[in-house]
């Protein structure tokens, strides 16, 4: 279940993020609203995974899947593009993730 909650904070963190770029500085009324909202949810839903597995691992994986997620989803939303140095050290950041994953025993596997 633990695992569940990262899920969803990982998800509402994006949501959130992106929603930051669409509140074009706070300066538009519901984006901002979606913004605060789900940035709550996502701590509140993070902290329950807080419950089963370390900070730092909870940490790394929220904020190494949220960097990834948003970098594809601004991608096709803002038209933003990554050049070569930016897309590899994404893809350090995703295997930084999957060796905590597989090789840590703090971990719940």
């Amino acid at each position: 279940m633990h695992y569940l909650w990262l899920v969803i904070a990982i998800a509402l963190e994006t949501i959130g993020t992106m929603s930051l770029q669409a509140s074009q500085q706070f300066t538009r009324l519901w984006p901002t609203v979606l913004c605060l909202t789900t940035y709550f949810a996502s701590f509140y839903f993070m902290s329950l995974a807080l419950k089963f597995m370390p900070v730092g691992v909870v940490y790394a994986i929220w904020s190494g899947l949220g960097i990834v997620l948003i970098t594809g989803f601004s991608y096709l939303i803002f038209n933003q593009r990554l050049d070569t140095p930016a897309v590899l050290g994404l893809a350090l950041i995703m295997v930084g993730i999957v060796v905590i994953q597989v090789f840590s025993d703090v971990t719940p596997h």
